[in-house]
Formats: structure tokens, sequence, C-alpha cells
């Protein structure tokens, strides 16, 4: 986590020289929310970089979400601030796996374990998620699982 913290830390500083206010704003909302997690965590605990990863990917879900609702609300003006931010959000999070990558990891872990229909979905999921971790959207991944199971 630690690199990312700097890498946060850093791109503040030039976020406030170049008097970008959107893209400063996102970046000390990511940093509050690694530093709450750490908090939570326990004391003088650190996150590694999975932990740092989920945390970041729950900041971009949580824009997403509320890209959905001002959308629905018709609110062009939080929609766009909304929207800045999780692209930049985006910008610190590892490369997402593609749906053929998800694929190939989720046939591989059905092979393993044997599962023959929906009711190993559990398993699957259960074996499958630690290897996605900051990889992959947990509802991407279901989809997928769900969809090789049924065939």
């Amino acid at each position: 986590m630690a690199d990312v913290l700097e890498t946060l830390e850093s791109d503040m500083k030039q976020a406030m020289r170049d008097r970008d206010r959107a893209r400063l704003s996102a970046i000390r909302m990511m940093r509050s929310a690694l530093q709450n997690a750490a908090i939570a965590k326990g004391a003088g605990a650190t996150l590694d970089d999975a932990e740092a990863a989920d945390v970041l990917a729950r900041e971009a879900r949580q824009r997403r979400e509320a890209i959905e609702e001002f959308r629905k609300a018709g609110r062009e003006d939080g929609l766009a601030e909304q929207e800045a931010e999780l692209q930049v959000v985006l910008a610190y999070l590892p490369q997402r796996l593609s749906r053929e990558e998800i694929a190939a990891e989720a046939r591989t872990v059905i092979a393993n374990i044997g599962a023959r229909g929906l009711s190993d979905r559990g398993r699957v999921m259960g074996a499958l998620m630690p290897a996605m971790r900051g990889r992959a959207d947990g509802r991407d991944v279901s989809d997928v699982v769900q969809e090789l199971l049924t065939q």
C-alpha cells in the first residue's frame, strides 16, 4: 500500500500545482478511504496491495452507483463530477481482466472442483474470488460462472 499512497501523494501535489480541482478531490477521497481502511484494520496496520485495490475498487463502485442515480434523477451537474472522479479512480486500479480471461480462469476452477451445475456455484465462487480479487468485479465473475455452469 505504501506505493499507492506515495503515488497518490505525488499526484496530489501535481494536481494542486495544476489547479485541477476534480482530480485533487478524487485523490484526496482515495487517500482518505485507504487511510480509513488501514485504521479499521487495527493500530499500526497497513494494507497490502490486494486490500488497497479492494478499497479503490469499492470507491469506483460507489462512483458508478452515484452516476446511475444522477442519471435516473436527470441531474447533469453531479453526473459530470462523478464521471470525472470515476476516471481518476480507475487510473489507480490494476488492469481489469476481460470477460474471456475471467471465463478461462473460471473453467479451470470448475474443472478442478468438478462442478456440475448451479448447485456448485458457491464452491466455484469461493475458490475463484481470491484469485480475482482486485482484478475483476465480483458481479462480472458471478455472471461468467453462472453462464458456464448453465451450459
